[in-house]
């Protein structure tokens, strides 16, 4: 199971790195696309990362299992898989944040103005808006700290890892679905 698990979460996280960096960096840095996009199109590249998780549950099966696998095997495997991914997740956007000085600073100003024109167009009063700047430095403040940064990586990262295990070992749990060739 190490082999598999190592292998995909790997691959999982790599991914999710690379994916990180393209859209953290490039596209949301860059000023490509707009935060509420970046979200989206985050989440999107989460998705197409954790892939590997159906992959490696099914590797695990078709290679170890003699082509069956239960529901809770999968699940450990998906949940470690999610993890090392998530782990990487956060390596990947810490990197860039090292890389790219003034990022955080960057970041942080536009998150603000985003905000704050997103309550504006709402025809929000001076008060929400005051207390949105007020919530977004606390937040931004609380970022720095590299604990808790971490953990919010996780915290964005495991619930999307967790729906696709559940997903995954569900359907994997069937033999019929994707056998391995015979060979």
């Amino acid at each position: 199971m190490r082999k598999v698990v190592l292998t995909f979460g790997l691959i999982c996280g790599i991914i999710t790195a690379a994916l990180v960096w393209l859209v953290t960096g490039w596209l949301c840095d860059g000023n490509v696309i707009d935060l509420d996009y970046a979200m989206f199109v985050g989440y999107a590249a989460m998705l197409i990362a954790l892939t590997m998780v159906f992959f490696g549950i099914k590797s695990y099966r078709d290679n170890y299992g003699g082509g069956q696998i239960t529901f809770w095997k999968g699940l450990q495997i998906g949940i470690l898989i999610s993890l090392i991914g998530g782990v990487l997740y956060w390596a990947g956007a810490t990197s860039y944040s090292l890389t790219h000085p003034g990022f955080d600073e960057r970041f942080t100003a536009k998150f603000t103005e985003h905000t704050t024109n997103k309550l504006r167009a709402k025809g929000a009063h001076q008060s929400e808006i005051d207390q949105a700047l007020k919530d977004s430095e606390s937040m931004m403040a609380m970022l720095k700290n590299p604990v808790i940064f971490f953990l919010v990586c996780l915290m964005e990262f495991l619930p999307v890892g967790i729906i696709v295990t559940l997903v995954s070992a569900a359907l994997l749990r069937r033999k019929e679905l994707l056998p391995a060739a015979a060979g």
